[in-house]
């Protein structure tokens, strides 16, 4: 068998790719590469091999999102829960009111730090009520 019968059995029989393939016959990618363009059945072959690759990948990337969905969604609950929790007993007592800093920990995204003040300070773009502190006295931590 020669050189060329051997590297069109490795690629269509055996399922090598062309880098292997090369490295098994101690030859260059490229004279592999120019064999199998030669063949009739390498652009057959090709598309299959991509469409295995892509549902392959596609696959993959499901189950990947699948488990980080799940471990996130269950973290991320756990937060929301403990959170409700601490803001019903915060509010339950209807004397007492909610302090600056629960407000600004429950509104954290409408909050920017200032290190020059060393004070929490609503940002410009959002527009509240009266009833919302404009800044926050506290350090960050």
């Amino acid at each position: 068998m020669n050189k060329q019968e051997e590297i069109k059995e490795l690629y269509f029989n055996k399922g090598c790719n062309q880098k292997l393939i090369a490295e098994i016959l101690n030859t260059s990618n490229k004279y592999v590469s120019r064999v199998l363009l030669n063949d009739n059945r390498y652009q057959e072959e090709k598309i299959k091999r991509n469409l295995i690759a892509k549902e392959k990948h596609k696959k993959n990337t499901i189950d990947y999102i699948k488990n980080k969905r799940s471990k996130d969604a269950y973290r991320e609950y756990a937060i929301l829960k403990q959170m409700h929790i601490q803001a019903s007993i915060e509010l339950s007592d209807g004397r007492k009111e909610i302090s600056n800093r629960a407000f600004r920990d429950w509104n954290s995204s409408i909050y920017k730090y200032d290190k020059k003040g060393k004070s929490y300070v609503l940002k410009k773009e959002i527009i509240t009520g009266i009833d919302v502190p404009k800044r926050i006295k506290c350090i960050a931590f």
